[in-house]
């Protein structure tokens, strides 16, 4: 589902009790695990008989015939508020922040879940992941068609308030 405007890529996903911590609200360790399932679902192609988003165009890694896979090369996460446990998903909304020659970066917002009030963003996060060869580790060139399905996600990165 997208939204007017910038366009954006909305995921819901669910937390896990195993997600909180001692403070009773979701691990910083958890919320990458949950960004990076966000990820997936946002960018990996759908299994047969199942629908995602038109930005779902990468062959999953686990794939023998996945001829390219995708590396983290840096995230980056400002928390802005603690996410306590709830049983409806999280609102996890992406786009790119910028397509380069072989890596894109993906932004994330963190909401509580959608219907809920007030929506309150927890947290916010980039990751530079760039495009490597399956057979040689090495970085390749984004193809037209990720470029295509990935063109109308392009918006401004995200720019963090609290940066030293």
């Amino acid at each position: 589902m997208t939204e007017p405007g910038p366009r954006r890529i909305h995921v819901p996903i669910p937390l896990r009790w195993g997600d909180l911590d001692a403070l009773n609200h979701v691990n910083n360790t958890s919320m990458l695990k949950l960004l990076e399932e966000a990820r997936l679902r946002a960018f990996w192609r759908p299994d047969a008989g199942m629908e995602g988003p038109p930005t779902a165009v990468l062959d999953s890694g686990l794939s023998a015939s996945a001829e390219t896979m995708t590396l983290i090369a840096r995230q980056e996460i400002e928390y802005l508020a603690p996410v306590p446990y709830q049983q409806r998903p999280l609102d996890v909304q992406l786009w790119i922040g910028r397509l380069g020659g072989s890596s894109i970066d993906v932004c994330y917002d963190v909401y509580s879940p959608v219907g809920e009030s007030p929506h309150t963003l927890y947290a916010r996060s980039t990751a530079i992941v760039v495009m490597v060869s399956s057979a040689t580790g090495r970085p390749v060139r984004l193809t037209p068609e990720m470029r295509e399905a990935w063109a109308p996600y392009v918006g401004d990165p995200i720019v963090y308030a609290h940066r030293r």
